[in-house]
Formats: structure tokens, sequence, C-alpha cells
């Protein structure tokens, strides 16, 4: 058991539910009180997901949808950080999850009806374990922005989306990543959601050039919190695992 001090949770820094700016969260936002509900073994401890269906090019978005055939187009990048609990302690063995659009800002989805093409090469999906320190890191390209229905002419900055799973599947946390300097961050009616600009910029990967590769691509380092003071800010988990 760890002696440290229990940090208390901040869930009034979560975004509210309903925020006009953000039109569709109108009408997907609960009109009742949530209830509490006990959570059973079930959702505890499985299923589990196995970590030896992890593959080499699992965490090379650049290679993996083309089995190593052809690279994907865009700007290569490397995005790497580590998983720490509320203490600054690494998170071994989670699974970590990426997707996100292509260079020209389009999903690999058949309900993505954006003009930018689809490139042949990538798929928009990768994965990774964490190391025995909680390091992660994956070889990609940077997305693109790109525009949708919600105001007259809004889009959305470039992003990634990450899925951190614990022990089991119904542990899981989901968030996304920006990059530093977009100008779209401060336009995106998602991001406004967030009213403290100290959580904002939590959200907003650094360039890294330390870890940048001279001549082959630029870094970014995205260090995710799972609870405490500094908590990275979770779509669907204000309080973390």
């Amino acid at each position: 058991m760890s002696d440290a001090p229990l940090m208390p949770r901040r869930q009034a820094l979560h975004p509210v539910p309903r925020d006009p700016g953000y039109k569709t969260s109108v009408t997907r936002s609960p009109t009742l009180p949530l209830l509490s509900l006990e959570s059973t073994p079930a959702e505890e401890t499985g299923p589990r997901f196995g970590h030896g269906l992890i593959g080499p090019l699992d965490n090379n978005l650049i290679l993996n949808f083309s089995k190593g055939e052809a690279p994907a187009i865009g700007e290569r990048i490397r995005v790497h950080g580590r998983v720490l609990d509320e203490n600054g302690r690494g998170v071994p063995g989670t699974l970590v999850e990426i997707w996100q659009a292509n260079a020209g800002g389009r999903y690999r989805h058949v309900k993505d009806t954006y003009f930018a093409p689809l490139d042949p090469n990538f798929g928009g999906c990768g994965r990774t374990l964490t190391d025995e320190n909680g390091r992660y890191e994956f070889m990609t390209v940077r997305p693109g922005a790109y525009p949708w229905p919600n105001r007259g002419n809004d889009w959305r900055p470039m992003h990634i989306h990450f899925s951190v799973f614990g022990h089991a599947f119904g542990q899981r946390l989901i968030t996304q990543m920006y990059f530093q300097g977009d100008p779209l961050i401060d336009r995106c009616p998602i991001v406004q959601t967030i009213k403290d600009r100290g959580r904002i910029e939590q959200l907003v990967a650094p360039l890294d050039m330390q870890n940048a590769r001279p001549m082959d691509y630029l870094a970014y380092r995205f260090d995710i919190v799972l609870r405490g003071r500094r908590q990275t800010m979770f779509e669907n988990r204000p309080e973390g695992m």
C-alpha cells in the first residue's frame, strides 16, 4: 500500500455534458440525474486483451496498413511519452491505442465524406504496450485538419485519438492529443467545452526536437496522467481509472 497522500478528484474541471457551442452535445447529453451503480467483477476483471497479439508494426502507422510494402503519404512524425500514475510513476504493460485522420484530414471510415482522398497505404490505427517505465511510442504521419458540420465553418484541429486500457476492457480511458502551435485549437467548439485553459494545455503535445531525427521526422511528447492534480482530461471518465 502506498504512503502517498490521497489526491482528491476534481470533477468540476470536466466539461459540462451540454454545451450549445458543440451542437450534438445538446441532443446527446443526459436529461435526468446520473445514477451511481456498483461495478461487477466482470467489468473490473474482464474481458482481457491479449498482450501477445501486438505485432512488430502495430505501433508504426506509416507501414502497418500496407504490411510494410509501401509507406503512407504525409509528414512523418514520432509521437511518444509515458503513462503515469498520480505520483509520477510509470504504469507498465498498459495497452495504448491511437486512431487518426490521414495527412489530408480524412478517416478511413464509410461515413467520412470529406473531399480529401484516401491514402491507399494508410489505415489510421495503431497500438502498443508501455514498457517497464510506462513509455510508449508511435511512428505516424501528421493528421490533417478537417471541416465538420457544427456551425457555419467549424474545423477540427490536427489531432490524434488515444485510448488507454487498464487490466481489462472495462477499464478504458479516451482522450485526444493536439499539436503545439495549431491555431485551430482555440477555434474548436469541442476543445472549448473545457473551460480551464490549463487543462486544454495538458492535451497539447509540445514539439520535442531532442527526440526528432534530422532529415527524417519531428517528434512530439504526450504524457498521459491517469489520476491526481495533473490528470489528463479524458472524454469518457473525468476521474481517471
